[in-house]
């Protein structure tokens, strides 16, 4: 997907309740054996998950800036399938699994065309600045709704 304005950054979208994310992986995100360093999968989901929440409406800065809270991982569970080289083309498929007060639950999948390469489940904890777990906003809970994929975990 290309912007209109070539200077924007890109933002991923959702197809449906999926958020799409795509990634490409440069040089620098390998190591010695030309593979994707483990590490750089989370960076690369991290990426998704906080252009997901944006584009939800789910506005964690202004919420950080205004005392209310922030997201943070609680619990992941990671399997990697298949290794990422460099110069591939990746896209991160983000769903909301499970709303509760205080937390969200997602699954992220990293795919390239159609091979998956790495699934994660985490849970993301709001929580308040002194990092208490706090009531996550009703808005956001409310956003997190519409993208709501009910299976089983």
């Amino acid at each position: 997907m290309t912007s209109a304005d070539p200077d924007t950054p890109y933002r991923g979208h959702f197809v449906g309740q999926a958020h799409h994310f795509a990634a490409h992986v440069y040089f620098e995100d390998t190591d010695f054996s030309g593979l994707v360093y483990h590490a750089n999968f989370l960076r690369y989901m991290e990426r998704a998950r906080s252009d997901m929440l944006s584009c939800a409406g789910i506005d964690q800065s202004t919420a950080w800036k205004n005392g209310e809270g922030v997201y943070a991982v609680a619990d992941l569970s990671i399997k990697y399938a298949r290794p990422a080289h460099f110069d591939d083309d990746l896209l991160v498929i983000t769903t909301i699994r499970h709303i509760a007060g205080a937390s969200v639950i997602m699954l992220q999948d990293i795919m390239r065309g159609d091979e998956l390469l790495t699934t994660a489940t985490l849970k993301a904890a709001f929580l308040s600045l002194d990092g208490k777990p706090k009531r996550q906003p009703a808005a956001w809970t409310q956003a997190f709704a519409k993208y709501l994929v009910e299976q089983p975990l």
